[in-house]
């Protein structure tokens, strides 16, 4: 699956270099190979977005997004439709709550043809669980997959380790495989500068960098969207390193704090959009109370922090965190787990106060009932 068009500044594009090794593997277990390209598809429902998500200030997660749209939708649709496969496998750590021979049996069902589903229907959605290797689990990344597309995935790496796994590819001769990098950057940046990078699509819009604490002008940025919160701020001049810790769209200031643990980059509420459950339907307890306490994060990998969740009407939810977490960032997906299980995720619209504003406040209340104090008369004896 090819998605991105443009080589990097070497001059080397990564995805020819994806296919040949895919096919190599292909010549070696005699299967045949097949090429799809979703340069197009790619660029428009998962790049354009993401430069919207740049102009409003936020941080946007782009391999969530590919798999949403891209993995999990055109190329999962050209397997079973086109090549006529029962099922897709991928490469993912992570697993379902189907076995293998579930997913081989099922019977094709005709999408509906009205907009509301039969309520009597028996519904039994497929589970997005956690693999086995805890630390390498891509749950995170297919939060927001359809339960069409789950309930016809293997993921045959769901029991295995990365060493296992890099052990079972030696053994097979894929040395051309397991000689490559892990590619951790967004997946057709590379390793490229992003601020370099975001500026060819974006135009620089120049700023200020303002100090939360006193309101002065420090240093100056090429354009909000170069920045995301709790990232060190490089401005010139400065002998003590600054963090982003908010930013103003409207005026284009880039607030920055002196620590990296400033309390106005502490935060422990947030709203998302609607939200995304795997399973269609959100918990039934969750359904019923409108509250459910379970676990949260918002970087893949990032230990997990309990919750509590509230929906509301329009299917978006309020997180309460167990305590305040550093540097949350609107764009970026809430992404919930009940025990083992993948909930499903929801994009971060809106945070609650920081510790810094809430301290603030305090501060304020108590000078004021200090003064009130200080006014009223003893009462004469």
């Amino acid at each position: 699956m090819k998605n991105w068009d443009l080589q990097d500044e070497k001059g080397l594009c990564t995805a020819e270099k994806d296919c040949e090794d895919a096919f190599r593997v292909c010549q070696i277990l005699d299967i045949p190979f097949h090429q799809v390209s979703y340069v197009k598809e790619y660029w428009h429902e998962v790049f354009s977005n993401l430069l919207k998500e740049y102009e409003k200030g936020r941080t946007p997660n782009p391999d969530i997004l590919c798999n949403k749209h891209i993995k999990f939708n055109h190329f999962h649709k050209y397997a079973v439709d086109t090549l006529g496969a029962d099922a897709m496998a991928t490469g993912h750590y992570a697993r379902t709550s189907q076995e293998d021979e579930e997913v081989f049996q099922q019977t094709y069902t005709a999408p509906p043809t009205s907009l509301f589903r039969d309520r009597f229907e028996i519904r039994n959605p497929v589970k997005l669980c956690k693999g086995a290797d805890l630390v390498k689990d891509q749950t995170f990344f297919l939060s927001q997959i359809s339960q069409d597309a789950l309930r016809q995935t293997l993921f045959p790496l769901a029991g295995l380790t990365k060493g296992f796994v890099k052990k079972i590819a030696a053994e097979a001769g894929f040395h051309h495989v397991l000689k490559r990098k892990e590619s951790m950057g967004i997946c057709f940046i590379g390793e490229r500068n992003f601020e370099n990078f975001i500026l060819e699509y974006l135009e620089p819009k120049p700023g200020n960098f303002v100090s939360i604490d006193d309101g002065t002008v420090v240093g100056t940025h090429k354009g909000w969207f170069t920045l995301t919160l709790g990232q060190r701020a490089r401005i010139g001049g400065q002998k003590d390193a600054l963090f982003v810790v908010d930013k103003d769209i409207t005026t284009g200031d880039v607030f920055v704090a002196p620590t990296t643990n400033h309390p106005s980059l502490f935060r422990d509420t947030l709203r998302t959009d609607r939200f995304h459950w795997i399973a269609v339907d959100p918990p039934a307890e969750l359904a019923r109370t409108q509250m459910m306490e379970c676990h949260f994060r918002f970087i893949h990998q990032m230990p997990l922090v309990p919750c509590t969740v509230t929906l509301n009407m329009n299917g978006s939810v309020w997180i309460s965190l167990s305590q305040p977490l550093r540097a949350l960032t609107p764009g970026q997906f809430a992404v919930l787990y009940k025990g083992d299980e993948c909930l499903g995720s929801g994009k971060i619209v809106q945070l609650g106060p920081s510790e810094y504003t809430l301290q603030q406040g305090r501060e304020r209340l108590l000078a004021a009932t200090q003064i009130k104090q200080q006014q009223t008369p003893e009462p004469a004896s």
